[in-house]
C-alpha cells in the first residue's frame, strides 16, 4: 500500500495518524518530491470511484493561480492528467493507492469502511 502525501500538510497527519493507529503498513512517498507519473494518475483514476475532477487540490495555491476552476471544464481528461503529473501540489492529498483501489483526500468513515472491514 503506497501512502502518498505531502509531510507539511494537517490532512496528511491525521491521514498517517489512522493507518498506524490501525496498524496499517504502507510506504510513504512525498508528492512534492516525487510528482505522479500520467501513468500513475491514469492507473489511480481507473482504481478510484471519484471522478478526475476530484483529484485536484482545489484549495491549493497552484490551483488557484492558474484559475483553474473555471479552466476544467474546457480541458480533456487528457490535458487534466497531464496537469495533474505535473506539478505534485496540484493533487489532492492524501493518496492512497492499493492493489484493489485509490483513496484520494482522507475521510475517516471511508477509509475506515474500506481497510478495516
Amino acid at each position: 500500500m503506497k501512502f502518498i502525501c505531502y509531510p507539511k500538510c494537517s490532512t496528511c497527519k491525521k491521514a498517517r495518524i489512522f493507518l498506524t493507529n490501525h496498524q496499517i503498513h504502507f510506504i510513504e512517498r512525498n508528492i512534492k518530491e516525487e510528482n505522479p507519473t500520467v501513468e500513475e494518475i491514469k492507473e489511480w483514476k481507473d482504481r478510484a470511484d471519484v471522478p478526475l475532477r476530484r483529484f485536484f487540490n482545489t484549495s491549493g495555491m497552484l490551483y488557484r493561480q492558474l484559475h483553474l476552476k473555471d479552466k476544467l471544464d474546457d480541458m480533456s481528461e487528457d490535458e487534466m492528467i497531464e496537469l495533474l503529473a505535473s506539478d505534485g501540489m496540484m493533487v489532492k492529498r492524501p493518496v492512497l493507492v492499493t492493489d484493489e483501489f485509490v483513496l484520494v483526500g482522507f475521510k475517516e468513515k471511508q477509509w475506515e469502511e474500506k481497510l478495516t472491514t
